[in-house]
């Protein structure tokens, strides 16, 4: 097993839900001791809390620094010469669709960066391979995924295709030869508002000259009521946050 191979493990164990479930079951070895019944609660107290929306948006707020939305025109007075998106995710098996899928966050990624290639008329690349988690699952490439639903369903190929990364990092490093060929070292970067601080950290690293396009902000999505109840929604947000933010941590030392 590679190291990101036990980083991914070990991550998966510390964030919501696994590690306040774990603090819980390790209060119910002390359950009859003020420790143990103090250890539950803040296990159960923190899941609940790490599951609504409105504390994902406050942690948020409070770990990870925040890019304006980009606006087409900047694209132009920043002289950016390609839009780069990266990958999220595949989804293995769509069996409605007969093949494997790109997965939600990917999806909104090509979205969001066909939008801005239509409009500022900059020509795409993408970057993703299989991910450490997923490393020897038989999951698709990202990159391969992305092409055949660009071409699919917006008539559009890719002008740059990184399909062997397996990490942020190597994103960056893997996909600067391809562009450094053709002279492009100024970019606009699509990915979630959550993954940009630790995306520029690793593409300006690399070489590039980044503007960030954000997508997949962490907002208010019902009433407020309704955000402070724990939902499957609230917890993903808050423990891509809390992945960030441990990643962020390492990848600046």
């Amino acid at each position: 097993m590679q190291f990101g191979e036990i980083k991914t493990l070990l991550t998966a164990l510390v964030l919501p839900p696994a590690g306040p479930l774990l603090l819980a079951a390790l209060g119910l070895l002390f359950a009859r001791r003020w420790l143990g019944k103090l250890l539950i609660f803040l296990g159960l107290a923190s899941l609940w809390l790490l599951s609504c929306n409105a504390v994902a948006i406050a942690v948020s707020n409070a770990l990870l620094p925040s890019f304006p939305p980009l606006r087409p025109a900047e694209i132009a007075s920043d002289q950016v010469q390609a839009i780069v998106v990266l990958g999220g995710g595949v989804l293995r098996e769509a069996p409605e669709y007969g093949s494997a899928q790109p997965a939600s966050h990917t999806l909104a990624r090509l979205r969001y960066g066909v939008f801005l290639a239509r409009q500022t008329g900059r020509p795409l690349a993408f970057s993703g391979g299989v991910g450490w988690a997923t490393t020897g699952t038989g999951t698709a490439g990202e990159a391969e995924v992305a092409q055949s639903y660009l071409k699919q369903d917006y008539g559009i190929v890719l002008r740059w295709a990184e399909g062997a990364s397996r990490d942020t990092h190597e994103n960056a490093q893997m996909l600067r030869p391809l562009l450094q060929r053709e002279g492009i070292s100024r970019i606009a970067l699509v990915t979630d508002a959550w993954h940009m601080p630790r995306s520029v950290m690793e593409f300006e690293r690399a070489g590039f000259e980044v503007t960030p396009a954000p997508t997949g902000h962490i907002a208010q999505r019902e009433r407020v009521m309704l955000e402070w109840l724990p939902s499957a929604h609230g917890l993903s947000a808050s423990r891509q946050v809390l992945r960030e933010w441990l990643a962020l941590q390492m990848a600046e030392r």
